[in-house]
């Protein structure tokens, strides 16, 4: 119950925070939800080489949210692994991601990197109207200038990702009719 008071504690000052501030601090709110995400997911045990690895948040091309996420996740820890951000250039490079942002200046490429991943246990995050219905796990959206999420539970299922119910409960759930 703590935990998930934090997060709303979290989300809602970084939201009433950015919501004052210029467009590109909308990355910032996105990196804060980011972290979050990975302190109410749960992994398979199999999604990680070693007990003591790191849950790495990866991010395909070029996006603001890089620089806000290395801040976001210095010195944090989620399921008592630390935390590390790394930029990728395509799904093939992604090997050992738990957390894979795709953000929209590569919504073209979508399909093709959803369709590439092919190990288990990917959380894949995105930024586009269609990023569920392409088999995507979570996507943000802005409604009233603010920075909201859906996730599609199925895509979760396929990943073997445990997402809580508190995180759940504060996402708008899409069954989206195509799936990766």
């Amino acid at each position: 119950m703590r935990n998930y008071a934090n997060l709303v504690r979290v989300i809602l000052a970084t939201v009433i925070a950015a919501s004052a501030q210029p467009q590109l601090d909308e990355y910032q709110v996105k990196a804060a939800f980011l972290y979050n995400f990975a302190k109410f997911v749960e992994w398979p045990p199999q999604a990680f080489g070693v007990a003591a690895n790191s849950i790495i948040v990866c991010v395909v091309g070029e996006t603001p949210i890089y620089a806000f996420l290395e801040t976001a996740v210095i010195d944090k820890t989620a399921w008592n692994r630390s935390l590390a951000v790394r930029k990728v250039s395509d799904a093939q490079d992604a090997t050992g991601c738990h957390i894979l942002f795709i953000g929209r200046a590569d919504r073209k490429r979508i399909p093709a990197v959803l369709a590439a991943i092919t190990q288990w246990g990917v959380l894949t995050v995105g930024e586009t109207p269609e990023f569920v219905a392409d088999g995507g796990v979570v996507n943000f959206k802005l409604e009233n200038g603010r920075v909201r999420f859906e996730i599609n539970v199925d895509a979760a299922r396929r990943e073997k990702l445990r997402i809580s119910s508190k995180l759940l409960s504060l996402a708008e759930i899409v069954m989206p009719q195509s799936a990766r």
